[in-house]
């Protein structure tokens, strides 16, 4: 057992606060996240059309093999100015409310367990708890089993809901790791 640091990828549609869990790593690489973002669009099948754009930070691990997997996918790929957190708002505090609600409860042990962990929180988080930002509502639909985020896709195919934010995710590396250098803003 080891208390390494993890990076978690996360991609965030914003008009109905849905998280898809992309991929968790001790050591992210451009490479890494390329390929992580091809399997999250493979996973997304045909639901990776609805989105328009995809926002994301300027981490140097985002190449431009990573843009050019969205762009050919239809997705314009947009960075938020540079030392701006507030810029991805949505990103920070879904950090923010996974830090608080599920991983300070918990010793993860590894990326696996850190899968698993997150895997969970994530049905939960979809499916039964509620968004302010949604006038209390909840991502997926009334009834929907805590299933993977995939079948849960495959469940929102035909539910959206009309927004101007409709059609734009956004994206992010994290540490999840309970460390003292915290990558979320108290004020976000």
């Amino acid at each position: 057992m080891s208390l390494a640091r993890l990076y978690v990828l996360f991609v965030i549609e914003v008009d109905r606060r849905r998280v898809h869990l992309a991929g968790i790593t001790a050591h992210p690489t451009g490479v890494w996240v390329t390929q992580t973002a091809r399997n999250l669009l493979m996973d997304l099948n045909n639901h990776a059309g609805r989105f328009r754009f995809l926002v994301r930070d300027r981490d140097t691990k985002f190449t431009a093999a990573f843009d050019a997997v969205f762009a050919a996918a239809g997705v314009e790929v947009l960075k938020i100015p540079a030392r701006a957190p507030r810029a991805n708002a949505y990103a920070e505090r879904w950090v923010r409310t996974a830090r608080t609600e599920c991983l300070d409860w918990i010793l993860v042990r590894s990326a696996r367990h850190m899968n698993r962990v997150l895997s969970i929180y994530l049905a939960h988080y979809d499916a039964a708890r509620p968004h302010r930002g949604l006038d209390l509502g909840i991502p997926a639909e009334a009834g929907c089993p805590a299933t993977t985020c995939t079948a849960l896709n495959r469940r929102m195919a035909s539910f959206t809901r009309p927004s101007a934010r409709q059609g734009m995710a956004v994206l992010r590396t994290a540490r999840m790791s309970r460390d003292s250098d915290s990558t979320c803003p108290r004020g976000t």
